[in-house]
């Protein structure tokens, strides 16, 4: 149905096109002319975007174990391998020539009740038990997270505290994280992360009537284990909907929202991998909201509309950016003392985050296009048809209109191939028809017809990141402790940045300071202040640790240095771990546990998967 009360008989087709969206071919016979479900649906590959797989991939090959199959994963290392786990079955599939054939690697895999996590070296042809009791498990950047309840799991025990066991070596060795336990009406989320470090929500018990959950985000050391209080009454809502974005255009810099204690949710960055957050400073091109112009001059902010809006309804896309497009970051938005509830407009940042514009009035989708160079907006409307899509070559300052139809469409989404350094666009809906059947349309629009210049070296300029725009200190641009100046297109350069372009940066050592440490497990920043100062909590004696199965002893004033920093002399604060000549544990095992879920991700060297005791 479309909201009218009529229903539609439709039949589905599947079809490949190789020139990027202009034409067509129908190919539904590959697949069996199965029904492809939105959940599961179509995925480019990631070695090669003429690979194209979806999981009825294989449908026929598993008619007796299951009508339904899980998500497709894909190796790390080897993207022809693929690995997915039947549904109804729980047996565990693996292809090494991207799907066409199969065979089964193991039987009783990822079901619930008392389960063994399991790992293979060997493409399945031998397993290994790395840890006992597991429900559910984590895998990103080098880390292994496990979820564990520290007593077994008994349905007498579900009160009992949980713990987070971590593993950087593959699950050769587990050891338990310094976080605060979370009992079963609170739960653990490992927001993001990469080789470095983790960023690990914990939340807070209650909550509020209007807002699901809130908890605090922890940031954790180089070896996943040792915690850090990053943000308080970070906003976490309930279906798992966190606002907690990675800025990719620009390395450091997260953006998320809190739940103040009045209930307002408002937004923060951070530029140092949270080591601080701020307030997002006002546009200069939009009024402030609100009752008064004294309130606005002191809580007048910008707020950035993330999965809480998008999954209300209310802005109909998330924050966007590209590594390829240095600075760019396109989002909706509001400006006031708040996020608001009415319709969002649109904001685009050229430097990060740091400083913002209105670029258009009202909610859009978007995309990003050669590297940057070109971004394309189409209006958000639920109940109205569109014909026309807007273009910017300035990173947002200036728009152009044009009509990509006659007949408008209702709007159904967009579509660019390779990503974010395409020159075209596809857009995707759909326009009623006389026999009350919709009629499916998608146009492309290639901007190489209108942008037919290549960029040379006089169309850029050299760009220092994190920098103000006087550059006066020595310390100007210092972020992870070094600066980074970049190759950047001119806004008033209209030309194309190409399928070749590649971003172009040099990379300069900072001296330490205070920016380039986080503060130490047990210790915390003061609001407003730069200093570490010990939790109120926090015993007047030194810390003692389980690691690795050894008790060491942590010295510190306070202080360790953000992983992935690369400063140079300056401020060093002393800290120091000895080993305290005693044993703790077994560094080998991880007792049972219990994470929000999360799908088992796998490489090619190693797969790890649940299975039934």
């Amino acid at each position: 149905g479309d909201g009218t009360g009529l229903c539609y008989n439709l039949i589905f087709l599947l079809s490949h096109s190789a020139d990027y969206g202009k034409s067509f071919h129908d190919i539904s016979h590959a697949i069996n002319n199965s029904f492809i479900r939105k959940d599961f649906g179509i995925g480019v590959g990631p070695g090669n975007s003429q690979q194209v797989c979806n999981s009825n991939i294989c449908m026929s090959c598993f008619t007796k174990e299951s009508n339904v199959l899980e998500a497709l994963k894909h190796g790390i290392k080897n993207f022809m391998t693929l690995i997915l786990v039947t549904f109804l079955q729980s047996s565990l599939w693996l292809s090494q020539d991207f799907g066409n054939k199969w065979s089964k690697i193991h039987e009783g895999a990822d079901k619930r009740g008392e389960l063994l996590l399991r790992r293979t070296q060997d493409l399945g042809r031998t397993f290994t038990t790395i840890a006992q009791n597991i429900f559910t498990f984590g895998y990103i950047g080098r880390f292994l997270f496990t979820s564990v309840m520290e007593k077994q799991y008994n349905v007498c025990w579900q009160g009992s505290p949980r713990v987070i066991y971590v593993s950087s070596d593959q699950g050769d060795h587990f050891s338990k994280a310094l976080l605060p336990s979370a009992t079963t009406e609170q739960f653990y989320s490992v927001l993001d992360g990469d080789e470095d470090m983790i960023f690990m929500h914990v939340d807070s018990p209650g909550g509020t009537e209007i807002i699901s959950y809130f908890g605090t985000v922890y940031t954790s050391d180089d070896r996943g284990i040792l915690y850090s209080k990053s943000l308080e009454r970070h906003l976490f809502g309930g279906e798992s909907k966190s606002d907690f974005t990675n800025v990719t255009s620009l390395r450091g810099v997260y953006l998320t929202n809190i739940l103040k204690e009045d209930e307002r949710i408002c937004s923060v960055i951070s530029f140092n991998k949270g080591g601080e957050w701020r307030s997002i400073k006002k546009p200069n091109n939009v009024e402030c909201g609100g009752s008064t112009k004294r309130v606005c001059m002191h809580r007048c902010y910008l707020h950035i509309h993330g999965e809480h809006s998008h999954y209300s309804g209310i802005s109909p896309m998330l924050p966007l950016s590209s590594p390829s497009a240095i600075g760019l970051v396109i989002a909706h938005g509001s400006v006031g003392e708040s996020i608001s509830a009415s319709r969002p407009d649109v904001y685009v940042s050229s430097d990060g985050g740091y400083n913002w514009m209105c670029a258009l009035r009202g909610p859009h989708h978007y995309s990003i296009l050669d590297s940057g160079g070109l971004i394309v907006a189409v209006e958000a409307h639920r109940d109205r048809q569109v014909q026309s899509i807007k273009f910017s070559t300035d990173e947002g300052q200036c728009w152009k209109t044009y009509n990509f139809t006659q007949q408008p469409i209702f709007f159904a989404g967009l579509a660019s191939e390779p990503g974010s350094k395409a020159m075209n666009i596809s857009v995707f809906g759909y326009r009623p028809d006389d026999d009350a059947q919709p009629m499916w349309v998608a146009v492309t629009i290639d901007f190489e017809q209108l942008v037919t210049r290549e960029c040379d070296e006089q169309d850029y300029v050299e760009w220092l990141a994190h920098s103000d725009e006087d550059g006066a200190f020595e310390t100007d641009g210092c972020v992870l402790g070094y600066k980074e100046k970049f190759r950047k297109l001119k806004k008033l350069s209209v030309c194309r940045n190409g399928w070749d372009y590649v971003v172009s940066k040099q990379q300069s050592p900072c001296p330490c300071s205070r920016e380039d440490y986080m503060c130490d497990y047990g210790y915390y920043r003061h609001e407003n202040s730069s200093e570490c100062v010990k939790q109120p909590d926090l015993p007047d004696k030194t810390l003692e640790l389980c690691l690795n199965g050894e008790m060491k002893e942590l010295q510190t004033a306070g202080y360790r240095k953000i992983p992935s920093d690369k400063c140079e002399g300056g401020f060093s604060p002393p800290r120091q771990m000895d080993v305290a000549k005693k044993n703790c544990g077994d560094p080998s095992q991880a007792p049972s546990m219990s994470l929000y879920p999360r799908s088992p991700v796998c490489n090619i060297t190693f797969f790890y998967f649940l299975i039934h005791k």
